[in-house]
């Protein structure tokens, strides 16, 4: 049995730069609105790798 995710006030990209945005504590989640259904959500160091990782090329596909 899985653990059932908290209730998640999405905003849209560009709300996300202010801080107060976030109504879960520690945890960066995620949807598309086409499918809001979907949730993928991460832990802050988990995005802290991702985000690096992006910036470092790690995810270029144009290589």
């Amino acid at each position: 049995m899985s653990a059932a995710l908290p209730e998640f006030d999405f905003v849209k990209t560009a709300a996300c730069r202010d801080p107060k945005a976030t109504n879960v504590p520690g945890i960066v989640a995620l949807r598309d609105s086409v499918r809001p259904d979907i949730v993928i959500t991460y832990t802050a160091a988990e995005w802290a790798d991702l985000t690096a990782a992006i910036k470092g090329g790690e995810y270029d596909l144009s290589a």
